[in-house]
């Protein structure tokens, strides 16, 4: 390469010896250099670049016709996207029946079932206080006949509305195990009959019904698990309350029985505040609040006013010398 050979810059024009092999880019500009000349070479000889090109291709590109442009949008009505949550959906008023039915009414059933244990919760209390007065005083025959139709009976009427509870449950669970995993796109692994052995057998179903409704978090928000949680550790202490219950019921002094009569009632509203945890899971797990209604998602909205505070604070204005004078 001849040693008086330059290269021009073909964006700021500057002129750069050769040294070597020549350059692709220009040091000042980063701008492409042409092909090296002899400096004394005219400039039409050395802005000269090759340019590939297809034999069959066009030489230049044509032209884009611009896009008609349509119509300019236009609303009836001012726009309101986000702003507007839409209606709940409206509960169907027709009424299934067989167990379908029976599985909708489960929280009336289980409310039936609190009711009942209530009730039965305060014929044990009344009764332990006819016990109470009965060491130091004689107790009128009907006033012990009556005590004893009321346990027996409010206990045999809670024990069977806590069974139809029971069973109703098992289908509301069902149910609501497939419209969860139907909105996920899955199928419930969990068939009707598992759900049913897990939720009746006895000892078994204090551990069973809180793994089904477990299964149903894998999404669900913080307060939903902790609210499953809980009254999974309620239902089963209120079960071994209840087979402590029973198992009071053997014993063979005076004073045990009384105990025991005690004990019952304490587990009678144990039972009933079970109910009501569980009637409150059924809720929140619909999407309803404590008394049915559908809940309304709330739509949290960043705040985008002024940092400073909108109407400043008063402040004392400094009183001047002649002011002060004046005051005293």
């Amino acid at each position: 390469m001849n040693a008086n050979s330059v290269q021009l810059c073909a964006r700021c024009g500057a002129q750069w010896p050769v040294q070597g092999q020549p350059i692709q880019w220009c040091p000042r500009c980063q701008g492409v250099l042409f092909a090296p000349a002899p400096i004394d070479a005219p400039a039409r000889r050395r802005n000269y670049r090759w340019v590939v090109r297809r034999p069959d291709g066009p030489t230049t590109q044509p032209r884009r016709r611009p896009a008609r442009l349509g119509p300019t949008p236009a609303y009836r009505e001012t726009p309101r996207w986000g702003l507007l949550d839409p209606p709940p959906a409206l509960p169907s008023t027709r009424r299934r029946r067989g167990f379908a039915g029976l599985a909708d009414r489960a929280p009336y059933f289980t409310t039936v079932a609190a009711v009942l244990f209530a009730v039965a919760g305060a014929a044990e209390i009344g009764r332990y206080i006819v016990l109470l007065y009965n060491r130091t005083r004689l107790i009128d025959p009907l006033v012990l006949a009556l005590s004893d139709t009321a346990v027996w009976m409010m206990s045999i009427l809670a024990l069977l509305a806590a069974v139809v509870a029971a069973v109703a449950a098992v289908g509301w669970l069902a149910a609501a195990r497939r419209r969860t995993f139907d909105n996920a796109g899955r199928r419930d692994p969990r068939s009707l009959r598992t759900l049913a052995l897990g939720c009746l057998i006895p000892v078994v179903n204090l551990a069973m019904p809180g793994v089904f409704l477990t299964e149903l978090t894998a999404d669900a928000t913080p307060k939903r698990k902790k609210l499953i949680r809980t009254w999974w550790c309620a239902w089963v202490f209120g079960g071994a309350m209840t087979i402590a219950a029973l198992a009071w019921r053997f014993a063979d002094s005076l004073q045990a029985k009384v105990d025991g009569v005690f004990f019952t009632a304490l587990t009678d509203l144990v039972a009933m505040g079970v109910a009501v945890l569980t009637i409150m899971v059924m809720r929140d797990i619909d999407g309803q609040d404590a008394v049915g209604r559908a809940l309304v998602p709330k739509r949290w909205l960043p705040a985008t006013g002024p940092a400073h505070p909108v109407i400043e604070p008063i402040r004392p204005v400094a009183k001047t010398a002649q002011q002060e004078v004046v005051a005293k």
